[in-house]
């Protein structure tokens, strides 16, 4: 089927999903280019793409087609792509022995570059807060580059979650500017968990309290804090060393 009004029914429907609250409600969010859709065809997450009159795509879903105003309109970036994927939301799978978790991070770009981090560095299970920006946000998906689709992420109450993987004997990790120890000289053991804190307010300390060691990223001096994706991936790669 062919689209060419912005204002067909359900075009409407699938620009609604840029909004949490629809994406919630439908169990849906959208995925726009080439490289993201085959993500999520391969996770076998992907229930349609709409593409652009003329553009083909090698996947076994429901194909439908829309003008290049339509796309436009349906579209968040500057630069609409010619592919667009609806998916259904990623399910859960068995929690791991490393864990990454992330206390109230709230800049999307932020967010996608440690979710890539982590699986570039083997972190089996992601733990967002309650309070963590979405992870369907569309500019948490592009800065994933496709990593969202291959790894395990949750979200959780995280005063809930945190003592009781310290009933699993999990190791908890909290990172602090001042006060921890060297990452390189970190032992982390068969099983841990690392938590990472907001961009402006850190850990909670409710979270710092639950703590068995903290950790920090020995540095010039005269640098007083590194991003918090930055840092992340930083202790990432030490810890898999």
């Amino acid at each position: 089927m062919l689209y060419n009004s912005t204002q067909n029914k359900k075009i409407k429907e699938i620009k609604k999903l840029y909004d949490k609250k629809y994406r919630e409600k439908n169990n849906l969010f959208i995925v726009e280019g080439k490289h993201l859709v085959m993500e999520a065809y391969k996770n076998n997450v992907l229930v349609e793409v709409l593409l652009e009159e003329n553009i083909d795509l090698d996947v076994n879903v429901e194909k439908n087609y829309a003008t290049s105003n339509v796309l436009k309109y349906i579209s968040n970036l500057d630069t609409p792509n010619k592919i667009i994927g609806i998916c259904k939301k990623i399910k859960e799978k068995e929690i791991g022995n490393k864990i990454l978790v992330l206390d109230d991070i709230q800049d999307p770009g932020n967010l996608g570059t440690i979710i890539r981090s982590a699986v570039a560095f083997n972190i089996d299970t992601i733990v967002l807060s309650k309070n963590t920006v979405d992870l369907y946000n569309y500019k948490v998906l592009r800065a994933t580059q496709g990593m969202i689709f291959n790894t395990n992420i949750i979200t959780r109450d995280l005063t809930e979650f945190i003592p009781n993987l310290k009933e699993k004997k999990y190791k908890i990790m909290t990172t602090r500017v001042n006060g921890g120890n060297d990452i390189k000289n970190v032992e982390k053991g068969e099983k841990f968990a690392i938590i990472v804190g907001n961009e402006g307010k850190g850990v909670s300390k409710s979270l710092i309290d639950l703590s068995d060691e903290y950790i920090y990223i020995n540095m010039n001096e005269n640098c007083e804090s590194l991003n918090v994706a930055v840092a992340t991936s930083i202790i990432l790669y030490e810890l898999s060393r």
